[in-house]
């Protein structure tokens, strides 16, 4: 039973979309395989730069300052998706509900799949479990990569253990002094 069929993964496609951008929409594509998704699509190459769009609309959301300002960014990118939910069973593995339109095209589903699935992370999880790796915030780093925290403790900061271990050799270096 799907209770919250575009929770926790539709925000990890988002992230890995902006963390590490495909060459093409078959590259896009095959991210939405990889991450579950098995509804059929209709890519073109025009879905490559629509669905950067849809990527670089989203990381406003991931920049807010505030949590009335990502709530604000998030309910607009609800609002334009148009989406509505409705029940499928487009694979045949079962009844399940999806927010989008059989027809629409890649772009137009992530759009609606990304926004109603990060809206669900942070309302269920906690409005801070979305944001940039910690260490791009340390001077002499530049990772901006997004940080989806789906840990238990709600406390994931860095993006990979490898921008964690910098950060703290950078700290332990700094209290040497």
């Amino acid at each position: 039973m799907h209770l919250n069929p575009y929770g926790e993964y539709a925000v990890l496609i988002a992230a890995s979309l902006a963390n590490d951008w495909p060459d093409d929409a078959a590259g896009i594509e095959q991210r939405t395989r990889d991450f579950g998704m098995t509804m059929e699509f209709r890519v073109t190459a025009a879905e490559h730069p629509r669905t950067r769009a849809v990527i670089d609309d989203w990381l406003r959301v991931v920049d807010a300052a505030t949590d009335d300002e990502r709530a604000a960014a998030l309910n607009a990118q609800m609002a334009a998706a148009a989406a509505y939910p409705r029940l499928t069973d487009h694979d045949g593995e079962g009844w399940h509900l999806h927010y989008r339109d059989r027809d629409q095209s890649l772009s137009h589903v992530l759009a609606a799949v990304i926004s109603v699935g990060t809206a669900l992370h942070l309302s269920t999880r906690g409005m801070h479990r979305l944001g940039r790796c910690a260490a791009g915030l340390d001077a002499g780093d530049s990772c901006r990569n997004v940080v989806v925290d789906v840990t238990r403790n709600g406390r994931q900061r860095y993006c990979s253990v490898r921008c964690a271990n910098r950060a703290a050799v950078r700290r332990h270096r700094a209290r040497l002094g």
